[in-house]
């Protein structure tokens, strides 16, 4: 196969896309001028195939393949849903965050975050660690406040430790919540200047506040953010979203996997999937381990976490089962 244009841009440094993509397809890549040669079983061969030309059209308009993305761009093509679109595809949103600053999703799920944050008025957005939920939304909202479609963005995050331990904390109370607030700060600070987010801080068109302080508000023309759903309870989940005023938009994200509420308070968030999901103009999006786009070890690990958490349901069903079984003997032993 030929492959024309800016090949650094897809085959990274020391071609460092190319061996990852060799190591997850277990073919081989080769590369002689602009002329590509492929080997391996002919199924990984074609998958290779289709996804170096859909690398390479997103290099020719200048895009930088990063090896997160190959790896995203892999677990897409060959996951249980097949490939739902094209690499160049995905990389050819861009979403306007300041003057000088454009934002891109990188998988097939991300795009679908970023078509649903702009098409819907509540969106809940739920996947594991490292799927660019928080990011994403932060990106959208601050897109819509730099397009002028609403007046604020406003970013909320449940302190869940709020009680004792907060207490062991130096400082006033604010300075004792900041921990939990930091990673709404960290969003921002990779898409805006630091001084440019404090000005629009000190000026209240950018909020970053604990859940605790949404209550009786009622929010006009901002886009919302609550970060961190899933330790969220079923009265605070309410209590947020019926905060929205005119003209106002929400993201509600988490991971249902890490709940860090007491064993015997259920999530806010994991009980909303089983009534929100028929009203008109919510809509909910499912990340999955595909789109984890940090550290190629984020997604091993999640992996890994699913496995784990699967074979011990299997063992406590399988003890159940047993129980019961000894039980049924037990009494017709007895009779």
């Amino acid at each position: 196969m030929q492959l024309s244009g800016r090949q650094a841009e897809l085959r990274g440094p020391g071609d460092a896309n190319l061996r990852l993509l060799e190591k997850l397809l277990e073919v081989r890549v080769v590369f002689r001028g602009d002329q590509v040669s492929l080997a391996g079983e002919p199924e990984a061969v074609e998958h290779a195939r289709v996804l170096l030309e859909e690398f390479a059209r997103a290099a020719e308009r200048g895009h930088v393949v990063t090896t997160a993305e190959v790896r995203a761009a892999v677990a897409n093509r060959c996951g249980p849903s097949g490939a739902q679109l094209g690499f160049d595809e995905v990389v050819a949103t861009d979403i306007p965050v300041g003057s000088r600053r454009v934002v891109k999703p990188r998988t097939a799920g991300q795009k679908r975050l970023i078509q649903a944050l702009f098409e819907s008025d509540i969106v809940l957005a739920v996947g594991p660690a490292g799927t660019g939920k928080t990011f994403l939304s932060v990106a959208a909202g601050l897109s819509c406040l730099h397009r002028g479609t609403v007046s604020r963005l406003i970013l909320a995050r449940p302190a869940v430790e709020a009680g004792e331990s907060l207490g062991y904390l130096p400082g006033a109370p604010e300075e004792k919540i900041a921990p939990y607030l930091r990673p709404l700060y960290d969003a921002l600070y990779s898409m805006l200047k630091r001084d440019r987010v404090q000005n629009l801080i000190e000026h209240g068109v950018i909020e970053i506040v604990p859940l605790a302080y949404m209550r009786g508000r009622t929010l006009d023309n901002a886009f919302v953010i609550l970060d961190e759903a899933q330790n969220t309870t079923h009265r605070q989940l309410k209590m947020f979203l019926t905060r929205l005023g005119e003209g106002s938009r929400a993201a509600v994200v988490g991971d249902i996997t890490q709940i860090d509420l007491p064993p015997k308070q259920k999530s806010g968030l994991v009980a909303a999937q089983a009534f929100l999901d028929r009203i008109e103009g919510l809509s909910f999006v499912y990340l999955t381990k595909a789109d984890i786009v940090r550290h190629g070890l984020v997604a091993r690990i999640v992996e890994a976490y699913e496995r784990y958490d699967q074979e011990g349901e299997e063992l406590r069903e399988s003890a159940i089962i047993r129980d019961e079984t000894a039980e049924i003997a037990e009494e017709a032993q007895n009779q």
